[in-house]
């Protein structure tokens, strides 16, 4: 029977489960990378399970998003990272190396080998055949321990390109045409497999770059074939040795097929505040920027950092932007600047900002009330930048860097200014001095940990009661991100001190004068009353952040009523013992409000057995049907109190 790549890849991996669709599976997972603002408690859960060393192939801790330093906390992560992965088996990249999907693509990434990661942009991996999830934190912990990762054997979406983009039209408007059919919401349990004539024509850096956005569409994960241009960038990385040639079978099915022409894509932009608001630059043309930044580990590739200096060279960036780039890694940094690139950006104006995600989770370069800035991102959520009410389009480096000349948003054709082609190098300056190698087990067992004051041990999950007694804590509306449970930005340096964190949850929900959420949750928990958020659709998108379910769980709440959750977000409920539960009828959600109470009688039998659950709203008076959409490996990790438990149990 013919295959398509995505089950040709987890039929090799397979170890519990069979592949028919829907049905729950366990795959062993090849490498697990992690990076600094979730690796820490990673680890920590890690340590927590008593295993002397990772027994995944290879696992490599990150150091890229906490990279400001303001107090000791980010270096105390940065310390404890470090004498944790040189101990347990893990190699370290240090500050200054780059982006944790940069790096790991350039560095680690292998055709047909599985990837788990701390990060939910995992899925940039794709772009070089591999399958790469992002999961939260403690499904890492499991997976460098050698425990299988568990998803829904997925739906597979074929997206068929055939055609070659033209000049000034980018790998980036391939997904924001993808995001525009397929918006961020109703993807759950697909995958994303590219394939046709067009895929030839991209090469793996444009590859990554769909593949990375693609995590906004919600979906498990994307993927590409593994050909010659997979081929040119192993050789040119000097890997070619892990190269091997991997394609869907001919006449394989697909779930669904879309079909995207290359020579018919314009170039567009995802405007606030979502990925999936699709406009043509076109529609756009003339609005005033006062901003531009190129980078992120979606656009800060050599290829598009040298398009970026052709640009501007001999150029002067317009005097109402303030411009900056962030290339991806050490190596990207290192070719610009031998070749005199890095000196044309500079002379044009830019800011050089450091390898790292920076103003992509709001660490600096904020903009200012009232401007529009421009970004080479895959995140537009509101207030990601660090300012409330920003206005953010998010581009391809190619119409970023005309805007950044202009002052606006400009047709490319209408710029004056000519396309620059650029290839691909023959070979990549490959220099591995700040990927720091684990000590040998003899050595390590004499290794000693760096704990700094401000890391604290993560509370362990409690069991969910018999009979849950709540108090709606929340009622929020459509695609709540995790940005919006857990705050990013400045407060990403207390992700390693959940009590402090936690101070923050729903941040952006508090109203001044009254009590905030974590306040009324402590309270409740205080009194053995259960937290209860009630949501909308959509619940949970964005980062794999697993504090958006650990801190609500340090607060006392216990269950989560939406009219749909997302993937990895409900991955992590489940794995801290939060019950994820989907309105039968979401009419329902209207007749809810804050501070109703609501009781759930003989939860755990429900757990155990039921597809759903019966919620009694004492306030309102009246009694609805939830949907438990749970495999039985979900259900056991529930009555267990969590995956940790879970883990040890077992």
């Amino acid at each position: 029977m013919a295959k398509t790549l995505t089950f040709k890849i987890l039929e090799k991996h397979l170890v519990d489960g069979r592949l028919e669709k829907s049905a729950s599976i366990g795959i062993k997972i090849d490498q697990t990378l992690t990076q600094d603002a979730t690796g820490t408690t990673s680890f920590l859960l890690f340590e927590s399970m008593a295993i002397e060393r990772v027994k995944a192939d290879t696992a490599v801790s990150y150091i890229d998003h906490n990279m400001s330093q303001f107090g000791p906390e980010n270096h105390n992560d940065h310390l404890y990272l470090q004498s944790v992965a040189a101990k347990k088996g893990v190699y370290f990249s240090r500050p200054g190396n780059g982006i944790c999907h940069q790096v790991n693509l350039e560095r680690f990434g292998k055709p047909g080998a599985t990837l788990l990661g701390s990060d939910s942009h995992t899925p940039t991996g794709g772009g070089i055949g591999m399958l790469a999830i992002g999961a939260g934190g403690l499904d890492v912990a499991v997976a460098m321990g050698g425990g299988a990762f568990y998803l829904t054997c997925p739906k597979v979406i074929g997206v068929k390109l055939t055609g070659q983009l033209r000049p000034w039209v980018a790998s980036k408007d391939i997904i924001l045409k993808l995001l525009s059919i397929l918006t961020t919401k109703g993807n759950v349990g697909c995958v994303v497999e590219y394939f046709g004539p067009g895929v030839t024509t991209l090469t793996v850096p444009q590859r990554a770059t769909v593949t990375n956005m693609g995590a906004e569409l919600g979906v498990t994960t994307s993927v590409f074939p593994s050909d010659e241009q997979t081929k040119k960038f192993l050789a040119a990385q000097k890997r070619e040795n892990d190269f091997q040639p991997l394609a869907a079978d001919e006449g394989c099915e697909y779930d669904r097929i879309i079909e995207i022409d290359l020579s018919l894509v314009e170039p567009m932009a995802a405007c606030s505040p979502s990925p999936d608001n699709i406009k043509t630059i076109k529609s756009l043309a003339g609005t005033k920027v006062n901003q531009v930044i190129i980078g992120s580990c979606t656009n800060s590739s050599f290829t598009d950092l040298m398009m970026v200096a052709k640009v501007l060279k001999g150029k002067t960036i317009n005097p109402s932007v303030e411009f900056a780039i962030a290339p991806g890694s050490k190596q990207v940094m290192n070719m610009l600047a031998a070749n005199g690139a890095l000196g044309d950006i500079i002379a044009a104006g830019a800011r050089i900002l450091e390898s790292s995600c920076g103003p992509c989770i709001g660490q600096g370069f904020s903009p200012a009330d009232g401007v529009v800035s421009v970004r080479t991102f895959n995140r537009n959520f509101a207030g990601r930048t660090g300012t409330k009410n920003d206005t953010v389009f998010l581009t391809s480096p190619e119409i970023a860097v005309l805007t950044a000349l202009k002052g606006e948003i400009v047709e490319p054709e209408k710029s004056g200014i000519e396309f620059p082609k650029i290839e691909m190098p023959f070979e990549f300056t490959v220099d591995d001095n700040m990927i720091q190698k684990p000590l040998p087990p003899d050595q390590a067992k004499k290794a000693d940990v760096i704990r700094g004051s401000t890391i604290v041990v993560p509370e362990a999950a409690s069991k969910l009661p018999h009979d849950l007694k709540g108090k709606v804590l929340l009622k929020c509306g459509d695609k709540i991100t995790t940005d919006h449970i857990m705050p990013a930005g400045a407060f990403l340096k207390y992700r390693s001190n959940v009590p402090v964190y936690s101070q923050y949850v729903f941040n952006c929900f508090n109203e001044q004068g009254k009590p905030t959420f974590a306040q009324r949750g402590l309270e409740l928990k205080k009194n053995g009353i259960a937290g209860i958020v009630i949501a909308s659709e959509s619940y949970g998108q964005g980062s794999s952040r697993e504090h958006a379910a650990l801190c609500p769980m340090y607060l006392g709440v216990k269950m989560i009523i939406a009219k749909s959750i997302e993937r990895i977000h409900k991955a992590n409920l489940i794995n801290f013992a939060l019950l994820p539960a989907e309105f039968e009828n979401p009419a329902d959600y209207d007749k809810i409000n804050a501070d109703d109470e609501l009781e759930v009688k003989n939860l755990n039998d429900a757990i155990k057995s039921s597809d759903f659950v019966m919620v009694k709203d004492k306030t309102s008076g009246f009694e609805f049907k939830c949907k438990l959409t749970l495999s039985a490996r979900d259900r056991d990790i529930l009555l267990a109190g969590g995956l940790l438990n879970f883990t040890k149990n077992k």
